[in-house]
């Protein structure tokens, strides 16, 4: 029987991040993350498990080059630490989980050998002694809690030399016990300035030449934080809402600056984008734009929040829309804006009634 590999890529620090802030978000940073690394795998190799905080992948009887493992470690830390990168300069929630993110680190171990599989639910897993050494290795003296590591047992499959070095990796060797059994790997620290970070682009801040075309404002009986929350999490849209009869987003993403979403009204798409602008001290802004309306070419609309206590807040809706035809503009004023103030007024009483009779959400474990 011919050696398989076994590929296990650790999120390090995951219980602290998820014990120590808000349940709900720190669960899609760590999902979106896991869907990156998934994404990530370059080489085939097949997903046995989702640990939680780790992915566990094996490639059955056959083992990659070193060249090709030691690009597919290289590339799951690249999208690793740029999606981290992304949420922390996209960030506009204001959540301890949201803001910690970036505290989080990556980890891979590699391991071979001969595999045997147990039959679970009809699913086809791994099992073994080499699918417990590859788990143990987790468990190291690695004064790191970011780096490669790969067993001897691999290295030497492959014919990595001990002491590679290039320019993301600079291997040495450790040694750990395990049940009294001594396994040897060798191990590189991942310096993260070295990693070529895929580029994103950043969503801007927008400014505007004039005051807002509508301005509403409403007392909140709830915290800023939690009425945020309500804001941006496009789970609760439909409650406060009315007339659209559908809302299209990404369930596992936190919403942040670039996010998108859909409303669906009378078979209509229209799409908005998360946007944000500058507002004044301890307030927290939420803004989206649409180029879906007619008549105009773009319409903003903020939510402006401000803290009262901590059980109160005041929130503002600005709405502006922009049209380089002035007609356009005009026709907008006499037929749309009207209703579009309307349905504003509609939504924050919407708004109001939802989350006075709503508890706060859950926001720390």
């Amino acid at each position: 029987m011919s050696k398989s590999l076994l590929f296990i890529p650790d999120i390090s620090g995951f219980t602290k991040f998820v014990q120590t802030t808000e349940v709900e978000h720190s669960q899609h940073v760590i999902a979106e993350l896991l869907e990156v690394l998934i994404s990530a795998n370059t080489q085939e190799l097949e997903l046995a498990e989702v640990e939680g905080d780790a992915l566990f992948f094996y490639k059955e009887e056959e083992l990659s080059s070193q060249e090709r493992l030691l690009g597919q470690i290289e590339t799951m830390f690249t999208a690793f630490y740029g999606h981290l990168k992304l949420l922390e300069k996209n960030r506009i929630c204001p959540c301890n989980a949201c803001a910690t993110a970036h505290s989080l680190h990556l980890k891979i171990v590699a391991h071979s050998g001969e595999l045997q599989f147990i039959q679970v639910q009809g699913n086809r897993k791994p099992f073994g002694q080499q699918v417990i050494e590859a788990h143990r290795l987790l468990k190291n003296s690695i004064d790191s809690d970011h780096y490669a590591l790969i067993s001897k047992e691999l290295a030497n499959d492959l014919e990595l030399p001990i002491y590679y070095y290039s320019k993301v990796y600079r291997f040495r060797e450790g040694k750990d016990s395990y049940d009294g059994k001594e396994v040897a790997y060798i191990y590189s620290l991942i310096d993260i300035e070295k990693l070529n970070l895929a580029s994103f682009s950043q969503a801007k801040k927008v400014s505007f030449e004039v005051g807002p075309s509508i301005v509403l404002e409403q007392k909140f009986p709830i915290s800023a934080e939690s009425l945020f929350e309500y804001i941006t999490n496009y789970t609760y849209r439909h409650y406060w809402v009315k007339g659209v009869e559908k809302f299209e987003y990404n369930e596992n993403e936190v919403t942040r600056l670039g996010t998108e979403h859909t409303c669906v009204i009378n078979g209509k798409h229209l799409n908005f984008i998360s946007v944000t602008k500058k507002v004044g001290p301890g307030q927290v802004v939420y803004g989206e734009l649409t180029e879906d309306i007619p008549l105009i070419d773009k319409l903003y609309q903020f939510y402006i929040i401000d803290p009262v206590s901590s059980t109160q807040c005041r929130l503002k809706l600005e709405l502006y829309w922009e049209s380089k035809s002035v007609l356009k503009k005009v026709l907008f004023s006499l037929v749309i804006s009207g209703a579009l103030k309307k349905n504003a007024k509609t939504g924050l009483n919407g708004l109001l009634q939802f989350v006075t009779e709503k508890p706060e959400p859950q926001t720390s474990s």
